[in-house]
């Protein structure tokens, strides 16, 4: 192989390598410890093998809003907290994340011992399936246990008509 050869197929492989690893980049998935839970959708995580803290958002659900920097909160807001403290604070969890952030938080999927603990805080009425993000594979699970979990009027759908959270921000930002 001459030497012009090589350099166009070691062009052409440079130039293609972004597309092709694109699924690589999207996200990582790592061990860390729930060292806080913000609210019932957001913990920090500590990487068990070292390096930055991160906030982690979880993906594909929307919990009630607590009150926060002199802002109203919801009801169950304080519930989906505990829950999810109880769930995971202080314990090592696999976490895996999309590769997208929001507001400085990576979106996450995170579970305990093979659970989902996202879908975990849907099944058990302390989270909306956020339908607006949810994609495939976890979209048709959440939006069945969400369904199941209204049907059973569990944790904030004992309320007649919960205000989900997405609507909330928007009428508390006017």
């Amino acid at each position: 192989m001459n030497k012009r050869r090589l350099f166009i197929i070691l062009v052409v492989f440079l130039i293609l390598l972004p597309h092709t690893s694109v699924s690589y980049a999207k996200g990582r998935t790592l061990n860390g410890k729930v060292v806080r839970v913000k609210d019932g959708d957001t913990v920090v995580i500590a990487p068990v093998l070292g390096g930055q803290f991160f906030t982690c958002r979880l993906y594909g659900i929307d919990t009630p809003e607590i009150p926060h920097r002199g802002k109203p909160g919801q009801p169950y807001g304080y519930e989906a907290k505990d829950f999810l403290k109880s769930l995971i604070l202080g314990r090592v969890v696999t976490v895996k994340t999309t590769g997208r952030k929001t507001y400085g938080r990576e979106i996450c999927h995170i579970t305990l011992n093979g659970k989902d603990i996202n879908l975990e805080m849907v099944k058990k009425g302390y989270a909306w399936a956020y339908r607006r993000y949810l994609r495939r594979p976890y979209a048709s699970e959440y939006i069945e246990a969400e369904n199941e979990a209204r049907e059973k009027r569990l944790g904030l759908w004992k309320q007649r008509n919960p205000t989900p959270p997405w609507v909330f921000r928007r009428m508390i930002r006017r």
